[in-house]
């Protein structure tokens, strides 16, 4: 009983922790993501994380699969409550612009963040980086495909081109909400992708207004 007690404070405190991992890294990069930064701002020592991690790297890829269980919960379980089709399609991006303007992250984007650092640095942080996004644009098109067949969607609709052209979008207006305003940059944002899905859709009046 106790033991168990043990394990479940443990994968708590665990939890807490990669949290901040990730917020941390959205602002300064996973390279940025030391012992010592984390340790400061959870008010804990450094030997309390080495506990759980016995290096960087490792801290570093645990930081990524939390990352993704976050994007999981907050971008693409809602989208998925939509009804399948292109009003799925368009909740997705949807559900992300809207986790960007709640300020989950105080960087914005943690994997935005990562995919530029790592880009060209070979290794496993940057595989585990790659595989993260390549999962994405598998799951966007996946979407796509499904309202293709459910021919809300032109049978000539390119799937990894409109995957890229909906994740392109939605990489850009991290930046520019930071840089040029955030109202205005989610309101393009959305305006961008709704309109590229409408000239796409069979049925255009099944998506929303502007």
């Amino acid at each position: 009983m106790h033991s168990d007690r043990r394990r479940e404070r443990g994968q708590r405190t665990r939890e807490t922790v990669l949290d901040a991992a990730v917020a941390l890294a959205s602002v300064h990069g996973l390279e940025g993501l030391t012992f010592g930064r984390l340790a400061e701002h959870l008010g804990i020592s450094k030997s309390g994380l080495f506990a759980h991690w016995k290096d960087k790297e490792h801290l570093q890829l645990d930081a990524i699969d939390q990352a993704r269980r976050q994007w999981t919960d907050r971008v693409m379980a809602p989208a998925l409550r939509t009804p399948p089709g292109i009003r799925r399609v368009f909740a997705l991006h949807e559900a992300r612009m809207a986790f960007y303007a709640g300020g989950v992250l105080p960087g914005g984007c943690f994997f935005l963040a990562a995919q530029t650092e790592f880009d060209d640095r070979p290794g496993a942080v940057q595989a585990k980086t790659a595989q993260a996004l390549h999962d994405w644009l598998a799951f966007i098109r996946s979407l796509v495909d499904e309202a293709i067949a459910l021919g809300e969607l032109t049978e000539d609709a390119d799937p990894d081109q409109l995957a890229y052209e909906i994740d392109a979008l939605g990489e850009s207006a991290v930046i520019h909400s930071r840089l040029v305003g955030h109202e205005i940059t989610y309101a393009r944002a959305r305006r961008a992708v709704l309109a590229r899905l409408r000239a796409l859709a069979t049925d255009p009046a099944i998506l929303p207004e502007d």
